[in-house]
């Protein structure tokens, strides 16, 4: 007999995510207009006074998807994460130069030793620079 080994409910919803993601067309084939894209991203915890990490990112549009998502950044995560697809989407058909904002991670943290699950809550604060 083979025996498998379960995922966790984390790996199964990145493997669903993953696959959604993958499954979209390029940002240069949905947005043709659009000649660049630089994203500034910082985390913060659920209050949004400790600052969890950040990076900066310049978009090659031929290969990022248009599902455009970011990971929530806490490993208990379930569920959550921050998808800027509908806020990239606004900004392409406004024509704006830039887009900023902020987002609240909808997930659930699942703790195996506590058996219980909590909201994340995480903070993502984006900037969106775009190129015409």
């Amino acid at each position: 007999m083979i025996q498998t080994r379960r995922l966790s409910p984390r790996a199964e919803y990145r493997m669903r995510e993953s696959q959604r993601i993958n499954d979209s067309v390029s940002i240069a084939e949905k947005y043709p207009k659009l000649k660049s894209l630089t994203i500034d991203l910082e985390y913060y915890d659920a209050e949004g006074v400790t600052r969890n990490g950040g990076m900066k990112y310049k978009a090659n549009l031929d290969n990022a998807k248009s599902v455009f998502c970011f990971n929530c950044p806490n490993w208990e995560c379930v569920g959550g994460d921050f998808d800027l697809s509908v806020e990239l989407a606004r900004a392409i058909s406004g024509k704006k130069k830039l887009a900023s904002g902020e987002k609240r991670c909808q997930g659930q943290r699942h703790n195996k030793e506590r058996k219980d699950r909590i909201p994340c809550l995480n903070i993502l604060r984006y900037k969106l620079t775009l190129g015409y």
